[in-house]
């Protein structure tokens, strides 16, 4: 369920310079190059669903720091100064990066330096012997940081890779590629090391390979070294095979300078479209708002549903299927209500489905029923979801991961339908850099939360917040409704 999407993710620098662009062409049939292009999304999003999501984040926060309440807090702090510094380095790489010219020496240098802190991780013992929870998360914070620009230069690498006519198909595999090896990872980490020596079927290891120790958490820290590796073999097909951008001969310095001044100048232009700039301000809230229901899902899993490595493991592999359905929900909601009505319903929904996760203890279902998990036989005899509430959590979940991903479609097409043609390209740096501007603010919001009411769900319900006022923000916004048939 991460968010990768060459138009949503796209820095500035994409769209800030129509002649060069305008130059590549290119048929439809992707090549050797554009399908390298791909390959690096399969390599990078494995990192966000195994490190961030559902394995290492919640490890950290019930086992390294003891106290998921603390955890959350601890997590959601770190993330917070990550959000603040990509908010005030990534556009001005965006929208200088044209301007520098070749990104695969830059991109090269990042996954260089990306790949063994990944992989330092995995020495983050629950003893903290060897990394600290404050180390930890420092190299967390950085990697997150340099995340953030490479998916800023990968995406300037698109129309160059695929060309004008090829970039949605090069786009669309990436995305498949990205959903197929998060998958294919989660599974992996639960044939190889979570399901060994707790569950008797033939197809599973009687222990974990390599020797593993669950005592010690290793099944848990080995998707640090995992990570690491389908980054690393990620990247080699894309800078051996991607076209590059031609050397410019700008000094670094100057880049830079120059683009801040275009991207001020692509905030004046934007500044004049009145209903444009409330829906990209209402944007700023509620995809934030997304990206911490995703974010902190495992972490409130793990403390309040006191859900294990496998519970989560499975819970991604799941939850990473039923997204793929997202889209065709978004499509579906744009095409018979409009992509702005598209957008309100996604985001109700969401704020529905977290209100609920909320509502969510393994004694208590929605707020108000109670359960006793002694008194009620296992719903199955199998490892995972063995009660009502447990099952519950995953169903709302499906919800989540389906509307999250309808957004991520609708909120792009919402703002094809209030821009003018010949401004798309500002609008849609404008749109990149919204994406960004306010990363630092789920987490900050979680870590306050969770500082005054000192529970998980206190810090989570913030994000509740983030959502309403979104949502709120698009009944100021005319147009982007359905089109006459």
């Amino acid at each position: 369920m991460a968010e990768s999407s060459s138009l949503e993710t796209h820095g500035p620098a994409s769209v800030l310079d129509p002649p060069i662009v305008s130059e590549i062409g290119g048929d439809a049939r992707l090549d050797r190059g554009a399908v390298s292009w791909s390959i690096f999304e399969g390599g990078r999003d494995p990192y966000v669903i195994l490190m961030t999501i559902y394995i290492f984040m919640p490890y950290v926060a019930s086992v390294m720091v003891g106290d998921p309440v603390r955890g959350q807090e601890v997590i959601s702090r770190w993330q917070q100064y990550a959000g603040w510094i990509v908010m005030g380095t990534a556009p001005f790489l965006g929208a200088s990066i044209d301007k520098l010219g070749p990104r695969k020496a830059w991109l090269a240098l990042l996954v260089a330096v990306m790949t063994p802190m990944i992989a330092a991780l995995w020495w983050a013992r629950p003893d903290q012997s060897a990394l600290s929870v404050t180390a930890a998360m420092l190299i967390a914070m950085v990697v997150n940081v340099l995340f953030s620009y490479t998916e800023v230069l990968h995406n300037s690498m698109l129309v160059r890779a695929a060309g004008l006519s090829g970039a949605h198909k090069a786009s669309g595999l990436a995305l498949s590629l990205g959903n197929g090896a998060s998958v294919l990872a989660l599974a992996f980490t639960a044939w190889a090391f979570a399901l060994p020596g707790k569950v008797h079927w033939a197809w599973v290891p009687a222990t974990p390979l390599f020797g593993l120790n669950p005592a010690l958490h290793e099944p848990e820290r080995v998707v640090a070294l995992l990570s690491a590796g389908i980054l690393l073999v990620g990247a080699i097909p894309l800078l051996l095979f991607t076209p590059d951008a031609p050397r410019t001969g700008v000094p670094a310095l100057r880049a830079f300078a120059e683009g801040a001044a275009d991207l001020w100048g692509m905030l004046k232009t934007v500044r004049r479209y009145k209903d444009a700039v409330v829906y990209l301000v209402s944007r700023m809230f509620f995809v934030d708002g997304m990206n911490g229901v995703l974010f902190f899902f495992g972490v409130l899993a793990a403390g309040v549903m006191k859900w294990g490595p496998l519970d989560l493991l499975i819970t991604g592999i799941i939850l990473s299927v039923v997204a793929v359905f997202g889209g065709f929900v978004g499509r579906w909601l744009d095409a018979g209500l409009g992509p702005k009505n598209a957008l309100r319903i996604e985001i109700f929904m969401t704020m529905l489905g977290l209100i609920a996760l909320l509502g969510m203890r393994p004694d208590t279902i929605l707020y108000a029923i109670h359960y006793d998990p002694h008194a009620h036989a296992p719903l199955w005899a199998g490892p995972v979801y063995r009660t009502l509430p447990d099952l519950i959590y995953l169903l709302i979940g499906f919800n989540n991961a389906i509307f999250i991903t309808g957004q991520y479609a609708s909120a792009r097409t919402t703002l094809t339908r209030l821009t003018p043609p010949e401004q798309t390209g500002a609008f849609f740096g404008v749109y990149a850099l919204s994406g960004v501007a306010t990363a630092w603010l789920a987490p900050s919001l979680v870590n306050i939360g969770t500082r005054l009411t000192h529970t998980q769900q206190g810090g989570f319900s913030s994000i509740v917040l983030l959502l309403g006022v979104g949502l709120a923000g698009l009944l100021f916004v005319r147009g982007a409704g359905r089109r006459a048939a």
